[in-house]
């Protein structure tokens, strides 16, 4: 059971690398004001949403203790990046304050993982 966790928690990772990189590559753009979602940033918020119910389950599942208050406070990040993620996609301009909260919120619910103990 420790290695599918492992395997899950290794794709979350590639989750938010997916979501953070695809922010930092729209990061000079975002200065030109024309940052815009591109495809890597919702993919990887739909992974990290799999991976993390996958991940909350299978820890369940082994007896190992879960912080259900952390989850559910990344959780509700994770669902406001998602929406606006979702919502802007096709938009050839997203504004400034939008896009910088979705860095802003991946970057808090980063923190968030590594530093809530």
């Amino acid at each position: 059971m420790d290695v599918l966790i492992n395997v899950v928690v290794g794709l979350h990772i590639i989750g938010i690398a997916s979501l953070l990189g695809g922010f930092l590559t729209q990061m000079k753009a975002m200065s030109a004001g024309t940052a815009r979602f591109v495809p890597a940033m919702l993919h990887g918020a739909l992974t990290m949403l799999v991976t993390g119910v996958l991940l909350v389950g299978l820890n369940q599942a082994d007896d190992h203790p879960v912080n259900t208050i952390k989850i559910g406070v990344k959780l509700a990040i994770l669902i406001v990046i998602l929406g606006l993620v979702y919502v802007k996609r096709d938009d050839e301009k997203i504004e400034k304050p939008l896009f910088g909260a979705v860095g802003g919120l991946t970057v808090a619910n980063i923190f968030i993982a590594l530093l809530w103990t």
